[in-house]
């Protein structure tokens, strides 16, 4: 079974004022780091192809700043495309797994609101999985700001393929477990028009399929370090891994599941 330690779980039912609930489901991954850093998926070589082609140029060389870096997930490879990348990250928990996994890249403490940077020093910003975290309307202010002349603003999500019926149907059985307004969750955070409430940005938007066959249990550590699992507690969330375990292992005997996603790429180039 996809087990987590106590310590990975807030005992507490999720607060229910909505500015709490964000808050608290923002700071939920810093106990979960290690479960993140190990099942979470990557992103395929494809979505950096996309990323150069809109931003209009190579990451080779590219001063970039990864935000929200997380444990690093991302960074990593934005480094292995050559890029001389900068990782900022708010929590001490992501930090610290980001810090032990790659030791020789700068890390900076901060968030999207108000970044740690310097004005027009960086030709690329980047937001894996992280800009609906920030608050756009100071966010995007900040982003200008440190971009230079020419700079981009890339920003980019994993999100399941809700056209393969398995996917479908395990995105409803959360949505129940969890009360998710199911609709509002399938709109996604990539709409440019709320990826930018201030309207001066001109996002381009690219879709990169891709997926990976991983064992039923790294699949369930995988969704059950998402934020709506870590913060309704321990008890919520075990009960259901432990039935969809089951309903998975109905699916798929072998015991190994293939997690299709569609990368959705927002990116915007600064005047």
């Amino acid at each position: 079974m996809a087990a987590t330690s106590e310590s990975t779980r807030a005992h507490a039912p999720e607060p229910r004022d909505p500015a709490r609930l964000h808050a608290a489901r923002a700071h939920s991954f810093n106990a979960a780091a290690a479960q993140y850093a190990a099942h979470r998926p990557s992103y395929p070589e494809a979505l950096f192809d996309a990323v150069e082609e809109l931003a209009g140029r190579p990451l080779a060389r590219a001063r970039v700043a990864d935000v929200g870096a997380g444990t690093g997930i991302a960074t990593a490879l934005l480094a292995r495309r050559g890029a001389d990348v900068l990782a900022v990250e708010p929590g001490a928990g992501m930090a610290a797994e980001l810090h032990r996994s790659l030791p020789g890249v700068p890390l900076v403490r901060g968030d999207g609101n108000a970044l740690p940077l310097a004005d027009a020093s960086l030709d690329l910003l980047t937001y894996a999985q992280s800009w609906h975290w920030t608050d756009p309307l100071r966010a995007v202010p900040e982003a200008r700001r440190v971009l230079r002349p020419g700079g981009a603003l890339a920003l980019w999500w994993n999100t399941s393929a809700l056209d393969v019926s398995w996917i479908a149907d395990q995105s409803v059985r959360i949505a129940r477990h969890f009360h998710i307004d199911d609709a509002q969750a399938k709109k996604g955070a990539f709409d440019p028009a709320a990826a930018d409430p201030t309207g001066s940005l001109h996002f381009a938007h690219r879709r990169v399929r891709w997926s990976r066959r991983v064992p039923v249990d790294t699949h369930l550590a995988n969704i059950g370090s998402h934020s709506v699992f870590l913060v309704h507690g321990e008890a919520s969330a075990q009960a259901f891994l432990t039935a969809e375990r089951a309903h998975l292992l109905t699916a798929f005997p072998d015991g190994v599941v293939e997690e299709t996603y569609d990368v959705q790429l927002l990116v915007a180039r600064t005047a």
